[in-house]
């Protein structure tokens, strides 16, 4: 890898370790460029606090601790601002309004929860629910349609264990939805570090044979992580002999609101 679009801060409430930390494993592990794609804050309603994700009033230094940082290593390595968004209907306009504000360079998506979050399912639970794999599938196609995001990260955390031929059909109709849209796929390399459900091989089986693009992304929440050379073989295993093209660098789309 010479370039990792996702990575976390301490924001988020589940990462660890400075933003200079990070930027200096990457700079030792060779790394040429590195995105910094936090969990976005929501709009949320007055008392309801998610607790996986920035608050809305520490994006401003979330952004001005990068701008430094992006001056300071300027010579050393190519810094990017991003966030990793789940599009939730109710509040993905507000943001968007926020944002705006902001020299926020590309979103990853990431669809955590359906529906809008509060009082929904995560989507990595475990279930056997037709109907929760649909509207995964649903609303993260709606969600690219948008224009809005750089990449899909982690596009087969749904962990549906039911029938395999409905969870074929969906997840052909989501690759493909991917790969008509212009936005790659990531097999998630923190996935591959801590055992989880997912990269899925039924997953990226699929999406070998429905073609488009697919990239890397450490998933990175401590420094160390950064630069994942453990994951990598097994990365590319799952990618070996498919149909899909590996990108090295992300083409970034500013996240905007539709204009007439």
């Amino acid at each position: 890898m010479t370039a990792n679009y996702h990575t976390h801060t301490w924001r988020c409430l589940h990462a660890s370790g400075t933003e200079r930390q990070y930027v200096e494993r990457a700079i030792e592990g060779g790394l040429a460029v590195l995105g910094f794609s936090d969990h976005a804050p929501m709009p949320y309603p007055d008392g309801y606090v998610s607790g996986v994700r920035m608050e809305m009033d520490q994006l401003e230094d979330y952004v001005t601790t990068l701008l430094d940082l992006k001056r300071e290593y300027k010579d050393e390595i190519e810094l990017h601002i991003g966030l990793e968004a789940e599009y939730y209907p109710a509040y993905f306009e507000p943001l968007l309004r926020v944002l705006e504000q902001y020299p926020i360079e590309y979103l990853l998506l990431g669809q955590h929860f359906l529906g809008n979050e509060i009082g929904d399912a995560y989507s990595g639970a475990v279930t056997d629910d037709p109907a929760r794999l649909e509207r995964y599938c649903r609303q993260s196609c709606e969600a690219l349609r948008t224009g809005c995001f750089s990449y899909f990260a982690h596009p087969d955390l749904i962990h549906f264990t039911g029938d395999a031929a409905l969870y074929e059909g969906w997840m052909r109709r989501l690759c493909r939805c991917a790969r008509e849209q212009g936005i790659p796929l990531e097999v998630n390399l923190l996935g591959i570090r801590e055992g989880r459900h997912y990269p899925n091989p039924a997953f990226w089986r699929i999406a070998a044979e429905e073609g488009g693009a697919v990239i890397l992304g450490a998933d990175a929440h401590t420094p160390e992580a950064v630069c994942d050379t453990a994951s990598l073989p097994k990365a590319e295993a799952l990618l070996r002999g498919g149909g899909l093209t590996r990108l090295e660098r992300l083409t970034l789309r500013r996240p905007t609101l539709a204009r007439p």
